[in-house]
């Protein structure tokens, strides 16, 4: 059982998706512990419900000395036995020293289809280009915010009358089945990263096409016909 180490700031939703992942005989991971950098996070409060060790490391006890909270926070990981760091809606960047020290043992999710529209806002950012689809992403962390190698990704139609609040609440239902089916493909030692680029081991093939709008599309077409 792969020991994961779930990193929060606010709510936890996709936290609480890793939870309930967690709870299904077959997953072959366990949450060690969950550690958020502000005492008012909602999301210690479902852990404790869950019965999950619950850490809090305040940032701000570190005035500006970033690293020595992320050694703090390091100590506690490795305390727990965390074999992978799963950020879920940690609202601090890291450093270089921390990144580097969990290096492809640690990921985020992100509510984008990255490199598109990185950092926040992502949601008015994409109705605002004119994209016809968005979603999110699981990668690996490196330094630099929302960049690293890409492990699962999930795509999401822009509906022409869509506001933010929207599009947001049809991505985070893709997000709680994607961050659990990519800590599911770790634990299963079926991801290598090779020059920046994740490759899975036996990874099944998507739906080669889709449409948005889809009138007048082939695939429209098609059903049609039948």
């Amino acid at each position: 059982m792969l020991k994961i180490g779930i990193l929060i700031s606010g709510r936890g939703s996709n936290m609480q998706a890793l939870i309930d992942a967690a709870r299904q005989k077959d997953f072959p991971a366990q949450i060690a512990c969950v550690i958020a950098n502000d005492p008012d996070a909602k999301g210690l409060e479902r852990a404790q419900a869950a019965n999950i060790p619950t850490s809090v490391i305040n940032h701000k006890d570190f005035g500006k000395d970033r690293q020595k909270f992320e050694q703090v926070l390091d100590a506690k990981l490795v305390e727990a036995g965390v074999q992978l760091v799963c950020l879920a809606g940690f609202m601090r960047l890291l450093t270089p020293w921390f990144v580097d020290r969990w290096r492809d043992r640690l990921i985020n999710i992100h509510p984008s289809l990255l490199p598109a529209f990185p950092g926040l806002h992502t949601h008015q950012a994409a109705i605002d280009y004119g994209v016809k689809f968005a979603g999110c992403t699981v990668h690996f962390v490196r330094a630099e915010m929302d960049h690293g190698p890409i492990i699962i990704q999930a795509a999401v139609p822009v509906l022409s009358d869509d506001t933010a609040d929207a599009l947001a609440a049809r991505i985070l239902e893709a997000e709680h089945k994607i961050y659990p089916q990519a800590v599911r493909l770790i634990a299963e030692n079926r991801v290598n990263v090779m020059d920046e680029r994740v490759f899975i081991t036996n990874a099944g093939a998507p739906p080669q096409i889709a449409y948005n709008p889809a009138d007048g599309s082939p695939l429209a077409k098609s059903a049609a016909a039948q």
